[in-house]
């Protein structure tokens, strides 16, 4: 197959994951241009990774380059329009979470994606590195018993130089706080693993920055298999950890790292004086290290491109996530719980995380 025509939007910190992604998928994807509106860091990024054609208008780029495919990785308010326009220019998106401000725009893009018959995909990379793909595995075998409790940590660092860029700490432009900008990659994650949830109730706080959004929050959800599990998403943690602790009747399995794990990060555990060797058998068939980074979900989504298939971090998927984020904020703002499927367009939440119109 000949070569897919791929764009970069946004050429700041976070461009550096999608270029070594784009470094070993290079016998399937060619980057052809890329779009910044600071003419001096595209400049400096089309110097550095010999990209010759440069733009800092992206609707410019998307007539006269018609890419295949375009990743996005701008500030989180600008993704619901250069998502649209990538996809009416013919390509499939890959977006840097989160992928739009609310249900309300979320559903704006797929509604494109239905029209253009093209896909938007979430940068969710947590989903692709082989331990999770492993333990999916080990669920559907029944070997582990029901999923019981679920917890989830995303206990990280931030000081104020972080929120020193404008775009950062604020409702407007970086959508929300801890929970949206760092900890929503745990939560995709445990949400993929324990299934569809029903019910969450929250609390949000802002206890050490002088920002408008929140640096902690607390939740508690159920799930539609009644198992049950708690959140904490922090920017106050000097010592910083990633974790994820699922009990089993028959085992937990823990995953302990900060942003990208393999499969060395995992723990699985029984009870003390069992003799669970069928359970101990199937975990310890882990196989093949693959990290979850966006690597290996870039591999992953030209992989479904060349079946023909949606990728796994869009459509259904990619909105259980993130009205499950809505939720946590509404829940949080109105200190009541709330059920999966309530927030519809006539509740201010469905608009913004904080239910402000």
């Amino acid at each position: 197959m000949a070569k897919l025509r791929a764009a970069l939007i946004g050429t700041g910190l976070i461009v550096g994951n999608h270029m070594q992604a784009l470094a070993h998928e290079a016998g399937r994807v060619e980057l052809v241009a890329a779009v910044d509106t600071n003419p001096a860091t595209l400049k400096d990024f089309g110097k550095q990774h010999q990209v010759t054609n440069l733009y800092t208008d992206n609707r410019a780029m998307l007539a006269e380059q018609r890419p295949d495919l375009v990743i996005i990785g701008t500030p989180p308010a600008t993704h619901r329009a250069l998502c649209i326009e990538a996809l009416e220019a013919g390509a499939d998106v890959l977006c840097e979470k989160p992928i739009a401000a609310s249900l309300r725009e979320l559903d704006d893009i797929q509604a494109v994606e239905r029209h253009t018959g093209r896909t938007c995909t979430s940068v969710f990379q947590w989903r692709y590195g082989s331990g999770g793909a492993h333990v999916r595995r080990l669920m559907a075998s029944g070997v582990l018993g029901r999923p019981l409790v679920g917890v989830c940590h995303t206990l990280w660092y931030r000081d104020m130089a972080y929120y020193s860029v404008p775009w950062r700490g604020k409702w407007r432009t970086e959508i929300g706080g801890t929970s949206m900008g760092h900890g929503i990659h745990a939560m995709d994650f445990l949400l993929w693993l324990m299934g569809d949830w029903v019910e969450v109730q929250a609390m949000l706080g802002t206890l050490d920055h002088d920002i408008e959004v929140e640096d902690v929050s607390l939740a508690l959800v159920r799930f539609a298999s009644g198992a049950m599990g708690s959140i904490v998403n922090s920017a106050v943690s000097p010592r910083q950890t990633s974790y994820i602790r699922l009990d089993f009747q028959r085992a937990t399995i823990e995953l302990e790292h900060l942003y990208h794990y393999r499969n060395d990060h995992w723990r699985f555990s029984i009870p003390e004086g069992a003799a669970y060797t069928d359970e101990l058998a199937a975990w310890s068939a882990l196989g093949t290290d693959v990290e979850a980074h966006q690597t290996a979900q870039l591999t992953a989504v030209l992989d479904s491109l060349e079946r023909g298939e949606r990728p796994l971090t869009s459509g259904a998927e990619l909105r259980r996530t993130m009205e499950f984020m809505t939720s946590l904020y509404k829940a949080a703002f109105t200190r009541q719980p709330v059920l999966r499927g309530t927030i519809g367009p006539d509740d201010p939440f469905y608009t913004s995380m904080n239910g402000v119109v």
